[in-house]
């Protein structure tokens, strides 16, 4: 039994058989370079050549993993991402300096022999005799570049990389013929090139270049003789002669290298002596990696553009595909983000709702017509630490959001106004809307829906009932209306309409068929409601959201890109008839703190069961926004509570998110023009006169009932418009029930 050292390495005698092994087995494939003692040592059996030649015929080189820039739709950085930081040089862009250094200490007969280099296997197999241990290796620069392919190819995966890795006489073998292949194919200077983009330099950084960004936040290109010689000497062991956590044990290492270079004869004693002389000086550029690093708050729209490509089958036709094209990087890609509408929503969410507040607030702005996302933040930062996040909440769960959406309250009244007016109903419609009911039996795409456990809606005051017609019952937002609304067209077109709008709950599922979905009951993200409000702002035509305009390889490459898809959800009469409606709530309704003085806008407010979530959604021609503010966990109910340093008895729509969708379309779109809506005429209810003088009074777009004492079911008060004889009375009063969800407020 052969004998260990006591550090259990192998002996002297083992370690002159192994390098004499691979010598004498290179020797049998190398033309022009065989050992003469091949046949002598009985290395070269027929086993052995047969096994040799079997190994794949072609190295496949993968293109190296690089950083993949991220820019906004002016062509701004917002941030960098990468498994491996590295940027791809020529070798005229990487200084001669460190071209000589890494030669010299790595290979200094690089120019000068083969892919394998005899003269170096005998000197090290001496060397390392002599000093008992491994002094000395035999590799040359081009089988090094071998194995940092393997290494490349085998990723993140740990058993590929400890394949890649190990110190095996198989893998040598590999190693030898796949060198052999690459010095005839590439040739010396390709190879170094090759090389030095490749290799690891420590601190994260991959190849020449990023080194040199790391350590001296310079370009390869502008490396100095000193600069050269501390990077080369760290490839050797990148942790051990690590200059920023350890300089003095880098700097001897540098030294080494410089030595190196002076006794090759690439540079002078003298001026090795001088380099040596000079103090490390080091300028460390920290790594700036993935959605972390976004600016002006854009982290999570990053993270969602990251979302798209590993999803999108533009991007390849199965996950494993996309997720190798983003994992290999060097891509340029162009978002649809614009800078102006992106500090916009920042600078609204700093100033309305703070990080460390119980709630938070998501803020989507989207173009209509061309799906764009223009903007998107929130008040939680991207983040690991107290009072950040990863999820995003403006998306759905599948693209980084949250489990379910959150419930959007009223703001989900338009699509049933717009089902409505699309069935035929006027936009006069009246129902006598009473301030409590219970939820009525309704038809869906199905089987009707029936209300088993007695469930009941209220408006948000008992102050509040009708009659009612949609133009004050939408600027009201009144729950029983709506209800009613839904009662008499049925669920099948609305969520028919929903369908078309691209209006999905939060976890990916189409919408339920019950009556509380009229109320805002169920959890959509503020994404989704931006694409479906910018279709009232197109007349009609939705637009299936993108993220990102272009994408180029490394080699300049276009990719194909998911793009649009638009289709008329609605008429543009239908969407005309919404504009002039949601115009209303801000101008006269709940959402007035939203409503914009300088161009023509139009909006929705929304607030949850036990003022859990609020909302307001609003556009104008040429640009649609949504904002949430609520608890993430949907624990806090937002009542008595302090929202950016404001005090707040009870939170309503139009009254936090209301200012922060104000301020976000403000400055996104200062210095855009100010399109007008197409709109259409309304007229308002006109009262009915009697004897008695009027049974009541014009409203905002309707009439409340009359005077006291007169029951508002005996006599229709708006004639002229039909109302249905079962939705014609007074305030049900009763119990207020359970409500499965929609009790909805303004």
């Amino acid at each position: 039994m052969p004998k260990k050292r006591s550090g259990g390495g192998l002996t002297t005698t083992q370690q002159a058989a192994k390098f004499l092994g691979v010598a004498t087995l290179s020797g049998v494939v190398l033309a022009g370079i065989a050992l003469p003692a091949a046949g002598a040592l009985g290395l070269a059996t027929k086993g052995t050549v047969e096994g040799f030649d079997e190994i794949p015929a072609n190295l496949q080189t993968p293109p190296l993993s690089q950083r993949t820039t991220i820019l906004d739709s002016k062509g701004g950085m917002i941030a960098s991402v990468y498994s491996r930081d590295r940027t791809v040089v020529e070798l005229k862009d990487i200084s001669p300096y460190m071209q000589k250094a890494i030669v010299a200490i790595e290979d200094a007969r690089f120019y000068k022999h083969g892919a394998v280099d005899l003269k170096g296997i005998l000197r090290a197999l001496n060397r390392n005799v002599q000093s008992g241990g491994t002094a000395q290796g035999a590799s040359t620069l081009t089988q090094q570049y071998v194995k940092n392919v393997f290494v490349e190819e085998a990723g993140d995966d740990p058993d590929k990389v400890a394949q890649a890795t190990q110190q095996t006489l198989g893998r040598k073998i590999q190693e030898l013929k796949y060198a052999i292949q690459v010095e005839e194919k590439l040739g010396k200077k390709r190879i170094l090139t090759n090389y030095l983009n490749i290799t690891f330099f420590g601190q994260q950084a991959y190849g020449v270049e990023a080194a040199s960004q790391r350590y001296f936040s310079k370009s390869a290109k502008d490396l100095t003789l000193e600069d050269a010689a501390l990077l080369a000497g760290i490839v050797q062991s990148p942790s051990r002669y690590d200059p920023v956590n350890d300089p003095a044990e880098a700097t001897k290492r540098r030294n080494t290298v410089l030595q190196r270079m002076a006794d090759v004869g690439d540079v002078t004693q003298a001026e090795a002596d001088k380099a040596k002389a000079t103090p490390i000086k080091l300028k460390v550029k920290k790594p700036k990696n993935g959605c972390i690093t976004a600016v002006s708050g854009a982290g999570f729209f990053c993270d969602y553009v990251r979302n798209v490509f590993l999803t999108d089958p533009a991007f390849g036709k199965t996950k494993e595909d996309r997720a190798k094209i983003w994992n290999r990087g060097g891509l340029t890609i162009r978002t649809t983000l614009d800078p102006q509408s992106q500090q916009s929503v920042q600078a609204s969410i700093k100033s309305h709702v703070y990080k460390s507040d119980k709630v938070a607030t998501a803020v989507t702005l989207v173009q209509p017509g061309t799906g764009k996302i223009m903007g998107m933040g929130q008040s939680k930062p991207y983040g690991f630490g107290p009072n950040e996040t990863q999820y995003n909440y403006s998306v759905d769960k599948d693209m980084g959001g949250s489990n379910f959406g959150f419930p959007t309250g009223s703001t989900f009244k338009p699509f049933v106004a717009a089902a409505a007016i699309a069935q035929g109903k006027p936009a006069t419609q009246v129902y006598s809307s009473p301030y409590e009911m219970p939820y009525p039996s309704v038809q869906t795409c199905d089987k009707p829906y029936v209300n088993l456990d007695g469930a009941r809606v209220p408006n948000e005051d008992e102050s509040e009932h009708g009659p009612y017609a949609l133009k004050e019952a939408m600027a009201k937002s009144v729950n029983t209306y709506f209800i009613q609304m839904v009662q008499d067209i049925g669920l099948c077109p609305v969520t028919q309409l929903t369908d078309k709008l691209g209006v999905v709950q939060g976890n990916g599922e189409k919408l339920p068929q019950s009556p509380a979905i009229a109320l805002g009951s169920k959890g959509l993200s503020p994404l989704t409601m931006a694409s479906a409000y910018a279709a009232f702002a197109n007349r009609g035509t939705y637009c299936t959201p993108v993220a990102i305009e272009s994408v180029r390889t490394a080699d300049g490459t276009s990719l194909p890109v998911p793009k649009t898809s638009c289709s008329q959800a609605m008429s543009q009469t239908t969407a005309d008839t919404i504009n002039t409606l949601l115009r209303g709530v801000v101008d006269s309704g709940t959402g007035q703190q939203a409503g914009l003085t300088s161009r023509d806008n139009a909006g929705k407010t929304g607030t949850t069961d036990f003022r859990k979530n609020a909302w307001f959604v609003g556009y104008t021609p040429n640009m649609s926004g949504a904002v949430w503010v609520g608890s993430p966990t949907q624990t806090v109910e937002m009542v008595n509570i302090t929202i950016g340093g404001v005090y707040q008895a009870k939170v309503y729509g139009g009254q936090v998110p209301g200012p922060i969708w104000r301020d976000a379309m403000t400055g996104a779109l200062d210095g855009v023009t100010a399109p007008s809506f197409n709109t259409v005429d309304i007229p308002d209810p006109q009262p009915e006169k009697d004897d008695e003088g009027d049974r009541g009074r014009p409203g905002p777009g309707g009439a409340k009932p009359g005077k006291p004492g007169k029951k508002p079911g005996d006599k229709n008060p708006f004639p002229g418009i039909s109302i249905p004889p079962n939705m014609i009375g007074g305030n049900t009063g009763g119990h207020r029930g359970q409500t499965n969800g929609g009790m909805q407020g303004p």
